[in-house]
């Protein structure tokens, strides 16, 4: 039997992730390897819960990175990109100052909302975890405001809800629209991102999944299962 869905008046968004603050994030490089290839663009959209508590995409933030030096741009990367490094139109900036733009509207984003950390969406999001990491530890940066290891993976989610795990697939199968052409831009890639991981997280609301019925959170006591 279908679950019915369920209002909450006045819902948070730090009781849906255990206090995690989801942000968004997608990041084009010059390579695979975190620590020998650079970051060319990043993009970051926060997202918002309304008082009924479904989730839609709030502030937004895009740069432009120059190569850290003696970085490794591989020409097959950048050919599937589309980004040249050297134009002078890009007006790139160093990775500190993206990621410290970036962290800065998490920090508030956090703070505002009563989350504890923040954890990184993404489209096989370990790569763009990993070169966050590598990123912020190479810039020196120490107040890096996302969780260490933890992520949602959109490419994981959505091949639970839609059977697809490559980005354009699965928004076609969500009905959302896709321009090939756009894809492979740090911003426009986050941006569907984003829309596709709301639509997940609104639809199993929709589904009665969350929050959890009284009959649930009963039933995981009985198993002493922990509700988190």
């Amino acid at each position: 039997m279908q679950k019915r869905q369920i209002i909450v008046p006045n819902a948070k968004l730090y009781e849906r992730f255990r206090g995690f603050y989801p942000v968004v994030i997608d990041i084009e490089t010059s390579g695979f390897d975190p620590n020998q290839n650079a970051i060319l663009e990043i993009a970051a959209i926060t997202l918002k819960m309304d008082e009924e508590g479904f989730l839609a995409p709030d502030e937004t933030l895009q740069f432009n990175v120059k190569p850290f030096e003696n970085a490794i741009l591989e020409p097959t990367a950048l050919a599937f990109n589309g980004i040249d490094p050297d134009n002078p139109l890009r007006d790139a900036v160093d990775e500190k100052i993206a990621l410290e733009a970036i962290f800065k509207l998490v920090r508030n984003g956090i703070k505002a909302n009563d989350c504890t950390r923040a954890v990184i969406v993404a489209h096989n999001a370990h790569f763009d975890h990993s070169f966050l990491m590598a990123s912020s530890e190479r810039a020196g940066i120490k107040r890096n405001p996302f969780h260490p290891f933890a992520t949602f993976d959109t490419a994981s989610l959505s091949g639970l809800v839609f059977g697809q795990t490559v980005l354009a697939k699965a928004c076609e199968a969500a009905e959302m629209p896709f321009d090939h052409k756009q894809a492979h831009s740090a911003l426009y890639d986050t941006e569907k991102t984003a829309i596709l991981f709301c639509e997940i997280v609104n639809r199993f609301k929709r589904l009665g999944g969350w929050p959890l019925s009284h009959n649930d959170q009963q039933a995981k006591a009985e198993t002493k299962q922990p509700l988190d």
